[in-house]
């Protein structure tokens, strides 16, 4: 029973997005891989055909199982090799086959196929025979790619250089070419097996696919910077974040599950990750104004996503169910751009890239569109001009990622960058305007700085306003620190000076007290009587 138990929790965690089918298998050092792999994977690409059975028969209420159990154990019963359990379980189960198999039976006479693989959707035999290269990214924190090639070379892989089109990455047998965008990815022909190569088990290697690696590549921290990676694991893109600071800095990494952040501790020691900062905890939840994170200028965000760009999770939804699906593709696109303004807020951001593994719009463009429309400050960067996919109409800045164009699973990837960066002191105003309540406060009016006053009452004051808005934040001057970007203002040296700028902010209670004058009068009359005498003495 075992088997079976193991096999329902790796798929579930695998469509669930929690990993990729192989590496979860191979993760669980269970006794027998090769039989759990091949179970878990017939199970996954029937597991519609089986949900459909289970659901006809009301088996879980019945039996009391879990899905993903249920899933396994049915498909062991009617379509693999017979149950390998006895006792009360098989007892259980055999006490149901016929109801299944009648099940099944009216399932391929209703679609006129005889064999249980014709019963599969389309989109699923379609990848069967056309599967995706194997992708390797090369962990520059342990070895260098020169240096990772060079070692396969020995191992018995053929070289081919780098990549010219994306022809060049069909390959067969043992050959390897660099990927043509991605100088750390290596490409395989699709069944070369990794998962007991020395490469892999030493962390020299990160099996990953390419459109995955696009976050971290593009969002590209300097060592020494301090980031956010909101929703970490398991933990592939945090180790690439990691690489590209060479270890330097603050790796902050949030997950709201403290199972899949064990899992990816355990990665990133492999990896030899040490710069991260783990912690159990909702993004959402995470205070931007902490003093922890004053210092973090970047965010990688790779929220939950519905998972349809994954070529093992592709939808197979009948039209009686797209109601369900649209309402759910709803609830994860506001999750997701929640996470996304909420990302925006801290002070100090520079750079946030936006990343999910789904093909629908809902939860790419229109997500970034609407994120866009509430924070003005902000603006999409346009990304590897190359690349042969770009995100929809009107958002072509942002990156697209597919089996066809791109021979990856399918993504989407977009970089936002905050207005200010570009030194442009008349836009700053917009940068502080990020939170609106509503889309419609984005065209801000003269007047409605005063409404965002108790956000960010200094930094507002410094943005080069007109001589009338100062009067309006003396209120408060020292609610907050000055912020280090404001430009007119950036000196403010010494108590003198600040003393001289209240003087001239409060022009009334200059002139009802005309000692700064007299003194300036007394200080010239000194100066023009000992001209008068000096000059008496030359005389």
């Amino acid at each position: 029973m075992a088997l079976y138990m193991r096999a329902a929790e790796i798929l579930e965690k695998a469509e669930m997005k929690q990993g990729a089918l192989k590496t979860l298998v191979y993760d669980s050092k269970f006794a027998n891989i090769k039989q759990l792999f091949a179970l878990v994977l017939e199970t996954h690409r029937f597991s519609s055909i089986l949900e459909e059975i289970i659901v006809s028969t009301k088996l879980l209420k019945q039996t009391h199982l879990r899905i993903y159990l249920a899933k396994v154990l049915v498909y062991d019963l009617l379509i693999g090799q017979g149950l390998k359990c006895g006792g009360a379980w098989k007892a259980m189960m055999m006490k149901h086959r016929a109801r299944l198999q009648a099940v099944l039976a009216r399932m391929k006479v209703k679609k006129k196929v005889s064999k249980n693989e014709d019963l599969l959707p389309a989109s699923v035999k379609q990848l069967i025979g056309d599967k995706l290269p194997r992708y390797v990214r090369v962990n520059t924190l342990k070895t260098t790619v020169e240096d990772a090639v060079d070692y396969l070379k020995r191992d018995g892989f053929s070289y081919l250089g780098q990549a010219c089109r994306l022809d060049d990455l069909t390959l067969t047998e043992k050959h390897f070419v660099m990927d043509l965008y991605l100088p750390e990815v290596l490409v395989f022909s699709p069944k070369t097996d990794f998962h007991d190569h020395f490469l892999y088990k030493a962390g020299h290697i990160i099996l990953q696919d390419k459109a995955s690696c696009l976050p971290a590549f593009l969002l590209n921290p300097p060592p020494g910077s301090h980031l956010i990676d909101a929703c970490a694991a398991p933990g592939n893109k945090t180790s690439h974040l990691a690489a590209i600071m060479k270890n330097k800095g603050k790796l902050f990494a949030f997950d709201l599950d403290a199972k899949r952040l064990a899992t990816m501790a355990t990665l990133l020691l492999r990896a030899g990750v040490t710069c991260q900062h783990l912690a159990n905890q909702d993004f959402l939840k995470v205070d931007p104004d902490s003093p922890q994170f004053k210092d973090v200028e970047y965010i990688l965000l790779d929220p939950s996503c519905s998972g349809s760009g994954m070529v093992c999770l592709r939808d197979d939804t009948s039209s009686a169910d797209q109601e369900k699906v649209q309402a759910r593709l709803a609830s994860l696109a506001s999750f997701q751009l929640r996470c996304l303004n909420h990302g925006l807020k801290f002070p100090r951001l520079k750079r946030l890239v936006y990343s999910t593994c789904s093909i629908h719009s809902q939860e790419n463009e229109d997500v970034v569109t609407a994120c866009l429309q509430q924070n003005p400050g902000f603006r999409l960067v346009s990304l590897l001009a190359q690349w042969p996919e770009r995100g929809l109409e009107p958002l072509t800045q942002c990156l697209r990622a597919s089996t066809a164009k791109t021979r990856t699973h399918g993504f989407f990837v977009a970089l936002l960058e905050k207005h200010s960066e570009a030194g442009n002191t008349e836009q700053e105003p917009a940068v502080q305007m990020s939170h609106p309540v509503t889309i419609s406060e984005a065209g801000n009016t003269e007047q409605e700085p005063a409404v965002q006053i108790s956000h960010h009452p200094v930094a507002i004051s410094e943005a080069g306003n007109t001589e009338q808005e100062p009067a309006v934040q003396i209120s408060e001057p020292e609610a907050t620190p000055p912020s280090p970007s404001a430009c007119e203002k950036r000196p403010a040296a010494s108590e003198s000076d600040a003393s001289e700028t209240e003087d001239k902010l409060s022009p009334a209670a200059g002139q009802a007290d005309g000692t700064p004058g007299k003194k300036r009068k007394r200080k010239r009359q000194k100066k023009k009587k000992k001209k008068n005498e000096a000059a008496e003495t030359v005389e």
